[in-house]
């Protein structure tokens, strides 16, 4: 016989409302943001219960009577989440994007690499990391990657500036540029 293993669910916090506050005694704060002072807990949730509203704790920390306030729990939930959509609406999340060459590559598609960057860095604000990949033989010429790469470098210098220089891992040549924060429009 198997035993399998049980699917442990989630921990979710339940909130201190109403009946849930443990403590023998809060302090207590109207929902118009009046103190009313400490008193049992029980007659604190009778008066929210009273008008309407639900007895919230608002700061359990190290003291011996929590704070709690009076307010309507499912609005105040509510405007805690819509804070929360919108802060995350206004995060901009920053992409890396990739641009391989060869150092062999011809002027035209030099330039079409050199015009994708100000597209990346311009408008959306990405990271960009150029590589230029060497095989076989062409290990000997590492130096054209890298004049190569610091001349990309100097053709964008007006969109970014490199996180770091141009080095070498590898077989590999690369710089990450980074756009500078004036040039990134909104679109």
């Amino acid at each position: 016989m198997r035993f399998e293993k049980f699917e442990r669910r989630p921990y979710r916090e339940i909130p201190n409302i109403n009946e849930r506050i443990r403590a023998k005694e809060v302090r207590l704060i109207s929902e118009t943001g009046e103190m009313l002072g400490v008193m049992p807990t029980m007659q604190a949730v009778k008066i929210a219960k009273e008008k309407g509203y639900d007895l919230v704790v608002v700061s359990s920390g190290e003291q011996q009577t929590p704070v709690a306030k009076i307010m309507d729990y499912g609005k105040f939930k509510f405007e805690q989440e819509k804070k929360a959509r919108d802060a995350k609406k206004k995060q901009h999340i920053v992409d890396v994007k990739e641009i391989k060459m060869s150092y062999k590559i011809e002027k035209h598609d030099y330039l079409v690499h050199v015009k994708k960057a100000e597209k990346f860095m311009a408008h959306n604000g990405d990271k960009i990391k150029v590589t230029i990949q060497l095989r076989g033989r062409e290990m000997e010429h590492k130096k054209l990657a890298i004049d190569l790469l610091n001349r990309f470098v100097q053709d964008t210098a007006q969109w970014g500036t490199p996180e770091k220089p141009v080095k070498m891992e590898g077989k590999t040549a690369l710089v990450i540029l980074v756009p500078l924060p004036h040039t990134h429009k909104k679109t």
